[in-house]
Formats: structure tokens, sequence, C-alpha cells
């Protein structure tokens, strides 16, 4: 995929301005659009927009193919004649700091199930609801009556104390085996529910669609996210068992994470199932390449985060409690990729997020299907963080990027440019003195020019660091819970940063004057 020289900005949509305290795909994205046209930035990065889970992280979602329908804007729906005026301004709550999702959810999914039920009511939609039934019932059918039943269980293991209310932990136990007589009777039992789940994620989707669209006529693309793995708790494992390392009893054998390295002594254990990867093979990776075409569909490319794991993953005993024994086990990228160019037709619109241990074999791969990896500044810096001290050689530093890379300053993982440099080393801190040639009076800013200088295809910033913002606004911590993908936006950006960033994007070549 070859990169035109652009420059872009990584903000999820929840942390866009919102009355329910949780930003949206409306009009406050809208407007983040607009802003982003006045700013010269032709991309929008997001995070994967898929219905979170335990733990609210868009990168755990309860299916590879749904939507959130907590992103579906009310104010659409109210424009639509799906919401009344009085009952989008009984359920506002304006809300100050980061978003409390406890008592956010539930007002938001009111809404949106209050909009559902008029839509299949109505009966004005009749045909469009069932042709989008039709285009996407490879997993609607699926996803709507897992989560039928899960909403069920969770306040049923709720109620009892219970505190794992994952699929296989369900009873009676058929329903965890989707045994065929009890799938028919709960189809049935609960058409309506699942009709419901249906429409919202009709709504979803429908929106989305009308919001890409007016991204494309402002000239802005807007490049997704593609966790690699599932979640444990996802429609994906309970519809396809076969497809994942799974006992009879639909628990996993063996798990994701990474090994032991300089910077965790136990590894990280992640718990997402792993693909059984021969089962893939036997289909022609028809999942995969179902899962690839349906992101495709939504976005102009694509982020693959984790993109070692299709050469090879950790693989990790289930029973153990860190990821310290674990053993690398093959995966078959190279074939699936090219399904995947097989059932398209073209190259890959596709970002290799190849960060951490990378082999020749990962580089190799990448190369092949003409895929560009990514550099993070931040790491170029950071003697303790990249592992390779201060290294003039270091790949994370701006003159060794390359045309086919995506640079980033950070990432949603990272703490954010002010705050690592608010504890940064004073060797750290000469090195970027040095690497500057002069003291910058704003060094978050000197920073992000490097990036814009550098010959990287396409730079993506942070929200936070094109703002110069601290941790307060940190998006995640890795392996902590509590806390996370919570930052929002209290206001729309201004124009003095969109003159800023426009006035760099022409000087460097990322964006016509």
């Amino acid at each position: 995929m070859g990169l035109a020289r652009s420059s872009g900005i990584l903000l999820h949509p929840t942390s866009l301005p919102g009355s329910f305290g949780i930003g949206d795909i409306g009009p406050s994205a809208v407007r983040f659009i607009d802003w982003l046209q006045s700013a010269g930035q032709r991309v929008w990065q997001v995070l994967p927009l898929g219905p979170t889970g335990y733990g609210d992280s868009p990168y755990a979602p309860l299916s590879s193919f749904a939507g959130n329908e907590l992103l579906v804007s009310p104010e659409l729906l109210l424009r639509d004649g799906l919401l009344t005026g009085a009952e989008l301004d009984a359920s506002r709550a304006p809300v100050d700091g980061p978003v409390d999702y406890a008592s956010v959810i539930p007002m938001k999914r009111a809404l949106v199930r209050k909009a559902a039920e008029r839509l299949v009511s109505s009966g004005d939609r009749t045909r469009e609801l069932a042709a989008f039934r039709e285009r996407n019932a490879s997993w609607l059918d699926d996803y709507a009556l897992f989560i039928c039943i899960k909403r069920e269980y969770d306040e049923k293991a709720g109620a009892a104390g219970v505190a794992d209310s994952s699929w296989n932990a369900w009873w009676p136990a058929w329903l965890a085996r989707r045994e065929a007589k009890a799938m028919r009777e709960r189809r049935r039992s609960d058409a309506s529910a699942i009709a419901l789940v249906e429409a919202e994620q009709y709504l979803f989707r429908t929106q989305w669609d009308e919001l890409r669209a007016y991204a494309e006529r402002r000239g802005v693309g807007i490049m997704g996210d593609l966790p690699i793995f599932v979640a444990m708790d996802s429609a994906d494992a309970w519809a396809n068992p076969e497809l994942f390392r799974l006992d009879a009893g639909g628990r996993p054998t063996e798990v994701a994470g990474v090994p032991p390295d300089y910077f965790s002594a136990d590894g990280q254990l992640w718990g997402n199932p792993l693909y059984a990867w021969d089962r893939h093979e036997a289909t022609g990776f028809s999942w995969w390449t179902d899962r690839i075409e349906a992101a495709l569909s939504m976005y102009d490319m694509v982020r693959i985060d984790h993109f070692r794991g299709l050469v090879a993953c950790w693989a990790v005993p289930a029973a153990e409690a860190t990821a310290r024994r674990g053993e690398w086990e093959p995966a078959p990228g190279a074939a699936l990729l090219s399904a995947v160019v097989d059932r398209s037709g073209h190259a890959l619109p596709i970002v290799a997020e190849d960060l951490g241990l990378i082999t020749d074999d990962v580089v190799e791969l990448r190369t092949r299907f003409g895929l560009p990896g990514m550099r993070v500044l931040q790491f170029g810096f950071d003697a303790e963080e990249s592992g390779r001290g201060l290294d003039p050689e270091n790949p994370f530093l701006p003159h060794n990027y390359v045309p086919e890379c995506v640079a980033y300053t950070g990432t949603h993982d990272n703490e954010t440019l002010a705050g690592w440099l608010s504890g940064a080393s004073a060797e750290e801190r000469a090195f970027i003195r040095a690497y500057l040639g002069y003291a910058p009076a704003d060094t978050v800013r000197a920073l992000v020019r490097e990036a814009m200088k550098s010959a990287a295809g396409l730079t993506v910033f942070p929200m936070q660091d094109a703002m110069g913002l601290g941790n307060e606004a940190r998006m995640n911590t890795p392996s902590t819970i509590g806390g996370n993908w919570s930052w929002r936006l209290d206001q729309a950006p201004g124009g003095r940063l969109a003159e800023e960033l426009r006035a760099m994007t022409v000087l460097y070549g990322r964006s016509p004057a």
C-alpha cells in the first residue's frame, strides 16, 4: 500500500465532547472532521468500534463484526424522529472530567433501545432493516442471540454473586454448547429482543456510514483498528468454538500473551483464546477474510494490532498465572493474507503494528504484502522503553524513518508526550536537545515538528500530543483495570491549534496549501 504524504490525528469517538459524558458518531464527530480539514489533517484514526465488555476496553470487544451501540448519537435519533426532545432532555446529564461508565451506560443504552423499539414498531424502514439483516446474517444472527442471552446471564450472575458470566460459564450448559434444539427455542422465545439488537446494529451502521461519507467529502480518510485476537467472552468464540483452541467445555487450552522481557519479568498474559489455525486453513480462512472485508467496508484503511501474531504468537497454557511458561507457535500469516488479497482483488490498505519483539520473518511478511509498519517517536528518546539506550541508529528516531511507515509521537498505550517528558531523565533531555540542536521552549511541539518533517509517509498524532496535554489525559495504562479509556475533550479543539497544524503540514508537504 503506497502512502500519500499526509498527516492525521488519533482520537477515539468516545473522547469527543458529549452531553452524556461520552462522545459518539453524531454532531460532535462531524465538527471534529471539520476541524481536521481546517487543520490540514487528512486521516482520522480511531480505536476499535466494537461493543465493549468487561473493563470497557475496545480491544476486547464482544464481537469482531458488530458496532458499539453506545456510539449511536441521540441527537441524530431525534433528527430522524426516533426520539422525542422530552426523552432526550430527561436523560441528558452533562459530565465533567473522566467518564463514569457505570452511570453513563444505562442512560445511553436505554435511549438507544427506545429508538430501536420505535424503529421496529413503526414499520417505516422494514425493507431497509430486512436488507441490513440479510447482508450481515453471517455474524448478526449469532451476535444478536449472544447479546440477548449474555444480558440475561449477566443479571443472573450478579444476583447470584457469581463473578464469571462469560458464555462458557452459562447454565444450563446447553446454552454454552449451542445445542441445536436449545438454539431454536431461544431464537423463538427471544425473537422480539433479537429484533431490537439487530435494529441497534442497523442504527449504528447507518449513522457510521453517514459520518464516513461526510469525512470523504471533506477529504478526510478514516483508519480503523483490528485487534488480532478476539475476546474469550465474545460472540466470535461462542459461535465458532471450532476455530479456537477450546476444550469440550468451551474453556481455552492455551491463551495469548508476550514473553518475559526487559520491561516485565513475567511477560504479559492477555488471556485471549488462540486460533486453531488448521481449521482456518481448511476453510480457506473464510472467517478471517470475512472479518477483514467487514473492516474495510467501514474504514479507508485498517491497522492490524500485534501484527507479529500472524507469523508466530506466544502460546501460554491456560492454567498458568503468568506468561513465563509459553512458547512461540507459528501462524500462517502469508497464506491468510494471500486469501484476503485473492478475495479483494487489490493491494491491502492495511498498516502493520510491528512494535515489540520483531523478527526477520515478521519484516519479510510485512514487506511481501507491501504493508507499512509503525515508528513511535517517543521510543527513540526513551532509553528504557526502547531497550536500546540513546542510540542514533534507533529506528524510532525521526532521521531513520522511511516513506513506507506511519510515524506516531505515541500510541493509546503510552504516556502522553508531555507526561513522559515530565519524568524524562537528565540524559534523555540532553539527548533531545542535542538531537534538535537547540533548547526548545515547547519540547512537545518541537518533537511533533520533527515527526512532521521526517520521511514517514503518514504521521499520526494522538490528540493529547497535538494539544500538549499531560498524563491526566492518558488513554490507557496496559495491564491495569479501571480508569482507562475514559479521557474525553471538554470542548472541541480550537482554531489556533488548527492553524498551527495546517502551517506545519503545508510546510512539510503533508497537505495542500
